[in-house]
C-alpha cells in the first residue's frame, strides 16, 4: 500500500535537511527508493510538488499573494487563512497540514530576510526581499496558532484619479486633497490598520512637484510615490547580538540634514514624533505622516501620548502640534467594508486655557463620496485657497 504523501514528503525533507542538496525529482526518487518506498510517477510529483510549495517562495499561501487587488494574507493557525481584497476579509479554501507546517513556513520567510524565528525569539516584524511586510508569532503564545501577516505591495501606486473612480473619495473630496499638496500644506493621514493609509499618502505624494525632493523615512518601506526625486530611508532592527539598530527617530534626524523638500514618515508610533514636530516647525513645509488612530478628533490625544512617552511635556506636544500640522485626512472602512476618506479635519485652539488643541471636522464624506460640510469647513477653506 502506497504511504501517504505526508508521510513521504518527511522523509524526503530529512535528506535535503541532511545532504543540503537542491530539490529535484531525481533526488525525490533517489530518497524514496533508499528507503524503500514506490517510486512511481505519480508518486514523485506528488512529493516534488509538495516540498517545492513547502521550500519556495510563501509556500501554499503564494497563489493568494498573486490574486488581483489582494492588500493582505492572514494565517490564523492551520485551518484559518484569508486574504483582504479591498471589500473586507475573505476565507479561503487554502489549508496547512498543520501548525508545525505554518512554523516551517514562518521560520523560513524569517531566515531569508535573516532574522531569527525560534521558542527562544518567538514573533517577528520585517519586509521580505520582494517588499511584502511580513509578521508573525509562533504558537503557543499565539492561538489558535501560528499567527502569520502578510501585508502585499502594490504593483503600482494608484492615482488619486484611480481612487475616486474606486470609489475611495469622491471628487470633491479629490479637489481639496490636490490643494492641500500644492499649498504644501502639513498633513497626517490617519486611520486604523488596513484603513488605506499608504494607499492614499502614496497617491497625494505622487501629486508633489517635480522640482521637490522627497525625503522618506518609513520602519518597513512601503511607499513608492510615482515621483521622479524620492530618497527613501528605512529602519533596521537589532541583529541577533542587539547590535546594529537604526531607530526611527535616528532617521528623521539623519533626513534633515539631506536638504528634504517634504519630510515624510511613514508611520508616526514612537520617539520618532519629537524630530518630526521639530521638523515641521523649523520650515520644512509639507511635510507628512501617518497615525493610528480611531477617528480625526481622536488625533491630538494621540500626538500627545506619543510625545508624553518620548519625553515631552503635555503643553509642550499641543504647542508643537498647532504650529506643525495644518490638516488631519481620516481614512475608514465604510458600511460595505471598503476603505474611504472618511473626514478632512483642520487643527486648530480647543478653546480651554491649557492651550490644547483639536481637529475640527471640515468636510466628512457619505459612503457615496458625496460631501457634507462641517464646522471647520471656513477654516480649511481658508487654508487651501491659493
Amino acid at each position: 500500500m502506497t504511504a501517504p504523501v505526508g508521510e513521504l514528503v518527511d522523509v524526503v525533507r530529512e535528506r535535503l535537511a541532511r545532504d543540503a542538496a537542491p530539490l529535484t525529482p531525481q533526488l525525490v526518487a533517489r530518497a524514496l527508493r533508499e528507503q524503500g518506498r514506490p517510486v512511481g510517477d505519480a508518486t514523485v510529483l506528488a512529493v516534488h510538488d509538495a516540498l517545492h510549495r513547502d521550500v519556495v517562495g510563501a509556500g501554499p499561501l503564494e497563489p493568494l499573494l498573486r490574486l488581483p487587488g489582494v492588500t493582505d494574507v492572514l494565517v490564523n493557525g492551520p485551518e484559518q487563512v484569508f486574504v483582504d481584497r479591498g471589500a473586507g476579509l475573505e476565507r479561503t479554501g487554502i489549508r496547512f497540514d498543520d501548525d508545525q507546517a505554518v512554523r516551517r513556513l514562518a521560520q523560513r520567510l524569517a531566515a531569508s530576510a535573516g532574522r531569527r524565528l525560534d521558542d527562544a525569539s518567538p514573533y517577528v516584524d520585517l519586509r521580505l526581499p520582494d517588499g511584502s511586510r511580513f509578521h508573525a508569532v509562533l504558537a503557543p503564545i499565539s492561538r489558535p496558532g501560528t499567527v502569520l501577516s502578510l501585508r502585499v505591495p502594490r504593483s503600482r501606486v494608484f492615482t488619486l484619479g484611480e481612487l475616486v473612480d474606486a470609489g475611495a473619495l469622491g471628487r470633491e473630496g479629490a479637489g481639496l486633497l490636490e490643494q492641500v499638496v500644492d499649498r504644501r500644506l502639513a498633513f497626517l493621514v490617519s486611520g486604523g490598520t488596513g484603513s488605506g493609509k499608504t494607499t492614499l499618502l502614496n497617491a497625494l505624494l505622487s501629486l508633489a512637484g517635480p522640482q521637490e525632493r522627497l525625503v522618506l523615512v518609513e520602519d518597513a518601506s512601503e511607499l513608492r510615490p510615482e515621483h521622479p526625486h524620492v530618497v527613501a530611508l528605512e529602519a533596521r532592527p537589532a541583529n541577533i547580538e542587539g547590535a546594529g539598530e537604526v531607530t526611527l527617530r535616528t532617521l528623521v534626524r539623519q533626513a534633515l540634514r539631506m536638504r528634504p523638500d517634504r519630510l515624510v514618515v511613514g508611520e508616526v508610533r514612537g520617539a520618532e514624533v519629537v524630530d518630526m514636530l521639530a521638523a515641521m516647525n523649523t520650515g520644512h513645509e509639507g511635510g507628512c505622516a501617518t497615525v493610528h488612530a480611531n477617528s480625526a478628533a481622536d488625533v491630538p490625544s494621540r500626538v500627545e501620548a506619543l510625545g508624553l512617552a518620548a519625553g515631552l511635556t503635555r503643553e509642550a506636544t499641543h504647542s508643537q502640534l498647532a504650529s506643525a500640522v495644518d490638516v488631519v485626512v481620516h481614512l475608514g472602512r465604510g458600511s460595505d467594508g471598503r476603505r474611504r476618506v472618511r473626514e478632512i479635519g483642520v487643527v486648530e485652539p480647543s478653546g480651554s486655557r491649557d492651550g490644547t488643541v483639536q481637529v475640527g471636522c471640515g468636510v466628512r464624506f457619505a459612503d457615496d463620496g458625496t460631501l457634507v460640510p462641517g464646522p471647520g469647513l471656513e477654516r480649511l477653506g481658508a487654508l487651501v485657497e491659493p
